[in-house]
């Protein structure tokens, strides 16, 4: 994709309405198409691009899925399944790589640094896959991020051509949410995961 040139920071009523329409973000389910234009997942992989990310080592990388290829996806989960579980129900994987038009792999590509553990790479990429999600949702997509077995599974690892020192982290699945009217998400109350300290206990 080609660079992109980014304006200056919104003013406020902009960026007001930026957080409350940030606030109605939830992971609907099915999802269909259309998917993003190529403008549209440009503008979403700048905003991945803007994660926090000590040593800017950018550990982050993004694998698109879509049209055939998410069917060979689902032949290389039933082919993983299988090795897992012989006995098992391998063709359920199947339907995983087809309930969303397209799919990213987002994979941590953990670099040797001495100052940048591991852990905080891996963050890092978690934190550029929210910057996404959240910049798909703000143009009208719907998205949500799977894990699972597959995620962990080195049939599958190898399967999308990952490196030895890279971590598949799970798949976003993007497409355009049911049309249907939902309810507001209940969302918990922040307080009781917020705490401010004040300096040692005595």
């Amino acid at each position: 994709m080609p660079a992109m040139t980014l304006s200056a920071p919104p003013t406020e009523p902009i960026a007001q309405q930026a957080l409350d329409l940030l606030l109605t973000r939830r992971s609907p389910w099915p999802l269909a198409e259309p998917i993003p234009s190529e403008a549209e997942l440009q503008r979403a992989f700048a905003a991945a691009m803007c994660a926090p990310d000590h040593g800017a080592l950018r550990p982050w990388r993004f694998v698109l899925i879509r049209g055939a290829a998410r069917e060979r996806l689902g032949d290389l989960f039933v082919q993983a399944a299988r090795l897992r579980e012989p006995e098992g129900d391998a063709e359920r994987f199947r339907r995983k790589a087809l309930v969303a038009p397209l799919l990213v792999a987002v994979v941590a590509h953990v670099q040797h640094h001495p100052k940048v553990p591991e852990i905080e790479q891996t963050v890092a990429t978690g934190a550029a896959a929210m910057n996404l999600l959240n910049a798909l949702h703000l143009q009208g997509y719907g998205c949500f991020w799977v894990s699972g077995p597959n995620a962990y599974d080195p049939t599958v690892h190898a399967g999308l051509g990952l490196a030895g020192n890279e971590r598949l982290l799970g798949f976003v699945y993007v497409g355009t949410p049911p049309q249907r009217e939902q309810p507001p998400a209940e969302r918990a109350d922040p307080a009781p995961h917020v705490r401010e300290w004040r300096g040692p206990a005595a």
